[in-house]
């Protein structure tokens, strides 16, 4: 299987309380694992966004999902200049925030001593291996904010990320479309080849300033396309949650339109993986459960057929 699909999120409260996905009985974190692997065999790790797993988190990551499984686990927002909650950093760490912030309810990576800063990536770095070991780690998935724009000092980051996390795939997704305007794309493209960097390929509202058009590319060994669906409604709206703001449902003339681009990125990857970041209720494993059908490749062989409420 050189195409995998599957979703950004396997435990969305909206997924877990309001659908009936999971069989009865998968209560627990590791039953909710096993049976969701059964089906799909890519996810994406949306917590450590907010906040780094424990090493022993990921070692139970590994026991409970087969050997080709893979994991996309979201960088620490820390790294990607995003704003974190001081109590989402290593307790000791927290005593090396810069005298001028240490009252701050929000910290971005220069509120930190430049020490505790390298001592971060590499407890991060430290809580993967076991993934990695396993060879379940698919890329750490960078989702730069919206005020990363495409800028020499901004370059010079992407540039530095393989010296970061050396032994790992590193995916790159942008979130402002100056990276892939028609003035930089092959610029921005070419950047990404060179220093082996994963693109990641985006379908998202349309019509903003920052948005992103969905440019179909390969830099790497590793392709991946992140299907945030079309609420163009609620893509820039204020104090909603994830779930509502990437609530979409793809049809299936939607879905069929990417058949075509995702073989073609798969003709210049030895892997792509297709993750629907729709995780409103069962919206994204549905959508994943319909591509996979669409490729005719993609879920696990001999999957259970999973139960998916009426469409809305």
């Amino acid at each position: 299987m050189t195409i995998k699909v599957g979703t950004s999120s396997w435990t969305d409260p909206t997924l877990v309380r309001d659908t009936d996905f999971y069989p009865p009985g998968a209560s627990s974190a590791e039953e909710r694992l096993r049976y969701y692997a059964s089906i799909y065999p890519v996810v994406e790790v949306d917590s450590t966004f907010y906040a780094p797993p424990a090493k022993t988190t990921a070692e139970a990551w590994v026991e409970r999902t087969p050997p080709d499984f893979r994991f996309e686990i979201k960088a620490f927002g820390l790294f990607t200049g995003h704003p974190v909650q001081p109590k989402s950093l290593w307790p000791d760490l927290r005593e090396a925030v810069l005298p001028e912030h240490a009252d701050k309810k929000r910290l971005y990576n220069s509120h930190l001593e430049p020490e505790a800063l390298e001592q971060a990536w590499a407890r991060f770095d430290h809580s993967l291996r076991p993934l990695h070991e396993a060879d379940k780690l698919g890329a750490v998935v960078f989702q730069w904010p919206p005020w990363f724009t495409a800028k020499k000092a901004n370059r010079q980051i992407l540039e530095a990320l393989p010296g970061r996390l050396p032994d790992y795939r590193i995916a790159v997704e942008f979130r402002h479309g100056s990276w892939l305007g028609e003035d930089d794309r092959e610029r921005t493209l070419s950047l990404l080849e060179a220093a082996g960097l994963v693109y990641v390929v985006v379908d998202e509202p349309q019509g903003f300033k920052t948005s992103v058009p969905p440019v179909v590319a390969a830099t790497s060994d590793l392709a991946m396309v992140r299907f945030h669906g079309h609420n163009a409604e609620n893509w820039q709206a204020k104090n909603i949650t994830p779930a509502e703001r990437f609530r979409y449902l793809y049809s299936a003339d939607e879905l069929a339109q990417w058949v075509t681009p995702l073989r073609q990125l798969d003709e210049q990857a030895n892997e792509t993986h297709a993750l629907m970041n729709n995780c409103y209720q069962d919206f994204g494993v549905r959508n994943a459960h319909d591509l996979g059908a669409l490729l005719g490749e993609g879920l696990q062989d001999n999957a259970p057929e999973p139960t998916f409420d009426p469409a809305t």
